[in-house]
């Protein structure tokens, strides 16, 4: 009876080993956003996922990652099927129901347009009546909206907004001649153009708005000590310089931490 006893013990503690361990988990959603993350040998790959599993690594917490199309992984975010969102931009929206890490880069939005264009950007005024490509939905696409609602506070003629399920699509067509300009990351808008051999046929006119990515996990999410020990992480490796240098290797511009 003692050994029945012994052994009924040891399995309720292995059941409840397992169960806490089941719950130091978090599933990571994105889309295919190179340079910044991308699908490689059917895995998630590129520096956002380099950082964001170290830091899993260091906060003991077995995290998992899936790249879908955006609308599929806000889906499954917003469904609970899924516990964060990897290299998103940040907006009052997504706060509403999403913690968000610290900054992991420094980027910014701005306007591409033809190469003979030879627009320097620095004023909405000189984009005035323009076709404007952009991934929608997006947060990019969100700033683009707040772009033509400000021209059109000021009197101008506002710019047509054209969107597109993918950024590459709005960089065809630009060059094409078949739109004025494209409003995108300009990281991820140089991966597009050297992928497509798009070089001099379109070019980088200037930044509208610096940006951030960050992490994101939803308020839902059952265990905040998890969620604090994974960014407490993340900050860590910042101090310690290993995240810049996980993302410059990659040549992009890490955030600065304050």
């Amino acid at each position: 009876m003692r050994g029945l006893v012994g052994r009924l013990v040891f399995i309720v503690a292995v059941l409840s080993w397992a169960d806490v361990r089941a719950e130091d988990q978090i599933r990571f959603v994105t889309l295919e956003f190179a340079p910044f993350i991308y699908g490689e040998n059917e895995q998630v790959a590129g520096p956002g996922r380099d950082v964001i599993e170290a830091a899993c690594d260091r906060a003991a917490i077995a995290c998992s990652y899936d790249i879908y199309p955006w609308r599929r992984a806000q889906a499954l975010m917003k469904s609970g099927d899924a516990d964060g969102m990897m290299v998103i931009g940040r907006n009052p929206e997504r706060e509403e129901w999403l913690q968000f890490s610290p900054p992991m880069f420094r980027t910014e939005y701005g306007f591409f347009v033809q190469q003979d264009n030879a627009m320097e950007f620095d004023d909405v005024a000189q984009i005035a009546g323009f076709r404007v490509g952009v991934f929608a939905p997006s947060n990019t696409a969100t700033q683009l909206e707040g772009i033509r609602t400000e021209m059109i506070s000021l009197g101008l003629d506002p710019i047509v907004i054209e969107g597109h399920p993918d950024d590459a699509a709005g960089m065809r067509k630009l060059a094409a001649g078949r739109l004025d300009a494209v409003y995108s990351n300009r990281d991820r808008a140089w991966d597009i153009v050297q992928k497509e051999q798009l070089d001099g046929k379109v070019r980088y006119a200037g930044q509208h708005q610096e940006l951030f990515y960050f992490a994101g996990i939803h308020k839902s999410y059952r265990r905040q000590e998890v969620i604090d020990r994974f960014f407490d992480a993340w900050r860590a490796l910042f101090a310690s310089g290993e995240a810049q240098a996980m993302i410059e290797k990659y040549g992009l511009e890490p955030a600065v931490l304050d």
